[in-house]
């Protein structure tokens, strides 16, 4: 039960204070909180690790900085409130800290004092009294009746000198906190070991010191119209909006026709702000990010802890994290933001309506906000490149039919006796045989294809217009224009390895502890000459250089090796007596291929992820923003190469390094290069692209993010019940508070992996979208359910992220930018090294007679005189009807009858002209439209580049106003004053004369003139 200190007992202990002196530097927060003792216990010294310390304020409780210790009996006024305040259920509860605790277990050794542990009066209770002295509070023994008659030593094993050194550090960083202002609450440890969370509120001085720090922008009292545009524009958006109407989330909405007037919070201008009450003015997002910064930037002497980061990282503390609204299934009355993002965005049911970004960036804040209105436009976006990649397909699917070369290679009066596929176990097939493949090549190899390249380039471009130009839209409307880059801490970890190496200069290792302290805490503070040179960094980017190229090299095996099993898969098949195994052989190779290739990629996308993190970690960047950069760039590196080379082999490399019959290129010893089905690799790099596209999306962006968090959590939970006692209070079980219910979610690790994910499904929608006209339309189911996936995991399955400010997002634009333009590079490629667009296109106006397709398929056929194979590479017990003198292949080479047989042909060489023609006529063609689509679409919205120039006049006329209003309230105080002195001379004057007659006429008293002058 606490005990509250009545104010008549200030004053006696005041003067206890005075008269107690200040035992070490962390007595100085102490002043403000006073100890009332409820059964005390004895202090003693203590001896750790072999030497003896002198008990200071922290080790007698005078110096804990905790203003309210809750038993069992204080949860019911919490429970009310639904755990988002403390005790007091007036104070919000800004932030938490987690940490676990373990009480030390420790005999005393023989004659050191009386017997039994060392403990903590568990029961004492610790108030608040407003006071900022400083100073410690030392509690004197009640007629010394608990005094220590002498020194007592214990022994303590490792791991109790461990936990009494975290014990010290959490001690000594929560005094800090409170120095800087901030009010902290926590629970007794009761028990020999568990859970105990550190409550901690914000106050109104601190908010406003803090918000002008950090220069956030307030609403302020001036409102303005925001203009509308007219005309047939406004008519247009009006019929959208009634249309779009059921599509909206029911939430509240801002008011779109008058804006707050914004300014950088100012405590000298506090008059001018919209402050209509002080616990509300800064939102729950706002007052977290403040708490934030302060337990970012506070350090600790005690291992020269820098800040929250390095304490959760030595587990000092386990866990960091501000506190969601409340909860979010409850079906009371009780409405919070967190249930309304959950009932009106977060749920499948709701998939077809809008996502309230204005609340999404309200709750979580500008850098999360920002990722979900860049995957909204993204994902309309790929409403329209859905429905013309369907309409590239359809129009494949209904020429199919009045496609004359698989006409001709599918008519069976068309004999075309082609050669061998493998060595001695392989006879002679007719191309009819490929008929299928033939027919579902031309469902993405037709000359809708290239319109289709040509369409998503202009797409990819467009959307990143539109983008820039939304991103400046919420940039005005969320207050960022004119967002300065905020300072940035240094990291942790920088800082740890800048103070390691000033530690190892032998001049500082002959000072003090405390001299050593301050010296680095100067450095610490420094920008330009003290700071991580080149060759410190050497080892990390040398490591970087080794690690990445062999990670590549690792990709580029795990490729070939897939390979190396088609080949002898190939082969092994060809072996079988089973004519239904030999004729399915290259179907059965290319779907299990694909599968294995599907599989690696996911296991080496994981590992990737953690490489790159480490990675970078090595590097030791020195702030945050630099870290997230860095590790940006490595894990899409590595996954870029990752999932995309089995791509790229099949597009680019495959069949083009066979050789000929009677010159094949062989692997192994007897393995011939694999090749491309009659109908060409198009179709197989469809196969490839659509089940390596498919499979990620399905496996790895939504099982492995909706499993992978339930198994985290399980896991964590089964551990936390293992190590930690069951709690005898049933009724806090039953009621757990907010804070607890928040511990068991899982940890927010940052938007890099969303974003990754997106960027990878961007790059398989645009750089080879040639071969897979549906890619945007699976892209777009995926991303329809990405979106609720990825709200339903932020809102119920995460800790709530801390706030972070952002005007854009960053790096990733420029690596869309980079994707949008190596698209068109590819895309070119795929037109003209893998489709049959080229070939036909130059047969058909170069060199068939009638100009039509007619005899196409015999033209690209060459001729191979099949006496000419080398011994021992003939089909053994041949089946074919016919005795065969001749055999076809794909290729342009010179017929055996030629005196350069078996050489390139005229055809080849033309074909490979026009084919680097056309890559270079279809990059700059698109490449010039795309700048023209750029200059065409303005990056800031006309209305809202008014709009920010009208709030820059608004904003000066305010304060002209302000500043006119104040020199007038100045001047009428001086006039005033000038008025009162000139009638205080006049009066005085007058009483003067009246005095002198007064003097002259009778004799007054003196009390008569000293009451009249001192009216004067």
């Amino acid at each position: 039960m606490e005990t509250h200190v009545p104010a008549s007992s200030h004053s006696s202990l005041k003067r206890q204070k005075a008269t107690t002196p200040s035992r070490d530097n962390f007595s100085g927060c102490n002043g403000k909180y006073l100890t009332v003792p409820q059964n005390r216990s004895s202090l003693h010294s203590t001896r750790i690790s072999g030497s003896l310390e002198v008990p200071s304020c922290m080790d007698t409780y005078c110096s804990s900085i905790i203003n309210n210790y809750l038993d069992g009996t204080q949860g019911e006024a919490m429970d009310s409130m639904g755990g988002m305040h403390i005790r007091d259920s007036k104070r919000k509860v800004d932030y938490v800290l987690v940490y676990h605790y373990r009480k030390c277990l420790t005999q005393h050794q023989p004659g050191a004092g009386s017997p039994g542990p060392m403990q903590r009066a568990a029961s004492m209770a610790i108030v608040s009294n407003g006071e900022t002295r400083k100073g410690c509070l030392e509690l004197q023994p009640d007629n010394g009746q608990h005094a220590p008659q002498e020194a007592q030593v214990i022994e303590l094993d490792p791991l109790d000198t461990l936990e009494e050194e975290k014990r010290l550090q959490r001690e000594e960083y929560e005094c800090n906190l409170v120095a800087a202002g901030l009010e902290i609450e926590k629970d007794v440890e009761n028990k020999s070991q568990g859970l105990n969370f550190v409550r901690i509120h914000a106050p109104w001085q601190v908010l406003s010191r803090e918000a002008e720090l950090l220069k956030i922008k307030m609403p302020t009292k001036k409102m303005y119209e925001i203009k509308e545009e007219g005309g047939i524009v406004k008519k247009l958006s009006e019929i959208w909006c009634k249309l779009t109407g059921p599509l909206q989330p029911q939430v509240p909405q801002e008011d779109t026709k008058m804006k707050n007037l914004s300014y950088p919070f100012s405590r000298e201008k506090m008059h001018l702000y919209n402050i209509r009450d002080k616990d509300t003015f800064f939102n729950n997002a706002t007052r977290s990010r403040i708490v934030h910064e302060i337990l970012k930037r506070t350090s600790t002497k005690t291992r020269n802890s820098m800040g929250i980061s390095t304490l959760i990282a030595n587990n000092v503390y386990d866990a960091a994290y501000p506190l969601h609204d409340g909860e979010y299934e409850y079906q009371n009355d009780d409405m919070n933001e967190r249930k309304l993002l959950y009932r009106e965005w977060a749920r499948y049911g709701v998939f077809y309506k809008f996502q309230p970004i204005d609340l999404i960036r309200k709750y979580f804040g500008e850098k999360i906000g920002l990722y979900f209105a860049w995957l909204g436009l993204y994902t309309e976006f790929l409403i329209p490149s859905s429905v013309v990649g369907i309409i590239v397909f359809l129009y494949g699917c209904i020429t199919i039919e009045s496609d004359i070369p698989s006409k001709e290679m599918c008519d069976q009066r068309n004999t075309f006796t082609m050669c061998p596929l493998c060595d001695k176990f392989c006879d002679y097939w007719n191309l009819s045989s490929a008929c299928s493949t033939a027919r579902a090549s031309h469902l993405f190899d037709n000359p809708a294809t290239v319109f289709f390249s040509i369409f998503m380039a202009l797409w990819a471009t467009t959307f990143l217009e539109q983008w820039k130009r939304l991103q400046m839209r919420l940039s005005y409307f969320w207050d960022l224009t004119g967002l300065e880059e905020e300072e940035e801490h240094p990291r942790a970890e920088y800082e740890t390895k800048l103070l390691q190496k000033k530690l190892k200069n032998k001049s500082m290792k002959t000072e003090n502890t405390n001299e050593v302290y301050q010296r680095v805490m100067h450095i610490l503070t420094k920008d330009e000459k003290d700071k991580l040179t080149w060759n410190d960094r050497m080892p990390g980017y040398a490591a970087n250089f080794g690690l990445i190229l062999f990670m590549i090299t690792l990709t580029f095996s795990a490729v070939f090796g897939v390979i190396v099993y088609r080949i002898t898969t190939a082969a092994a098949l060809s072996f079988s007596t089973n004519e239904t195994t030999r004729s399915n052989v290259r179907v059965t190779v290319t779907a299990t291929a694909v599968i294995i290739n599907l599989v690696v990629i996911l296991i080496l996308d994981e590992i990737y992820g953690a490489v790159a993190k480490w990675l970078t970690e090595i590097e030791v960047p020195k702030t945050e923003k630099t870290f997230e950069e860095r590790l940006i760039l490595k894990a899409f590196l590595l996954k870029f190469v990752n999932s995309y080379a089995p791509i790229f082999y099949v597009a680019f490399f495959k069949g083009r390094f066979v050789g000929r019959p009677g010159h094949y290129v062989y692997v192994f010893d007897g393995y011939r290069m694999e090749e491309c089905a009659p109908g060409g690799c198009l179709m197989e790099l469809c196969i490839q692209l659509s089940i390596i596209m498919l499979g990620k999306q399905l496996i790895q962006n939504n099982l492995f993010e909706i499993g992978i968090p339930k198994l985290k959590k399980l896991f964590r939970k089964m551990k936390d019940e293992r190590t930690e006692p069951k709690k005898m209070n049933t009724s806090q079980s039953k009621d757990p508070q907010q804070w607890d219910l928040d511990y068991s979610l899982e940890p927010f690790t940052g938007l890099t992996p969303e974003y990754m994910e997106m960027i990878i499904q961007f790059g398989f929608v645009t750089l080879f979208v040639a071969s897979f006209p549906l890619a945007p339309l699976f892209a777009l189911l995926n991303n329809i359910i990405e979106v609720r996936l990825d709200a339903k995991k932020f809102i119920t399955e995460l800790r709530r992220p801390d706030t972070v400010r952002a005007k854009d997002i960053g790096i990733w634009y420029n690596i869309l930018s980079g994707i949008g333009k190596l698209s068109v590079i590819i895309n070119a490629f795929v037109i003209a090294v893998t489709s049959d667009f080229i070939p036909r296109l130059m047969y058909q106006y170069a060199y068939s007679q009638n100009g039509s397709m007619h005899g196409f398929i015999n033209h690209t056929l060459s001729y191979f005189n099949v006496s000419h194979l080398k011994a021992g590479t003939q089909p053994e017990n041949s089946q074919f009807a016919q005795d065969v003198l001749f055999c076809r292949f794909k290729d342009y080479r010179e017929p055996p009858w030629s005196q350069n047989q078996y050489e390139f042909s005229k055809q080849y060489w033309a074909v490979l002209s026009a084919r680097l023609a056309f890559i270079i006529l279809f990059q700059n063609l698109v490449m010039f439209l795309s700048v023209l689509v750029d200059w065409m679409i303005p990056d800031i919205p006309k209305d809202i580049s008014e709009q920010i120039k009208k709030e820059k006049s608004v904003l000066v006329d305010f304060f002209l106003k302000e500043e006119h209003e104040k020199l007038k309230l100045i001047e009428s105080f001086i006039t005033r004053d000038k008025h009162k002195h000139r009638s205080g001379t006049k009066d005085q004057r007058i009483r003067a004369a009246s005095f002198s007659q007064f003097n002259q006429s009778q004799k007054g008293s003196i009390a008569s003139f000293s009451s009249q002058h001192t009216e004067v």
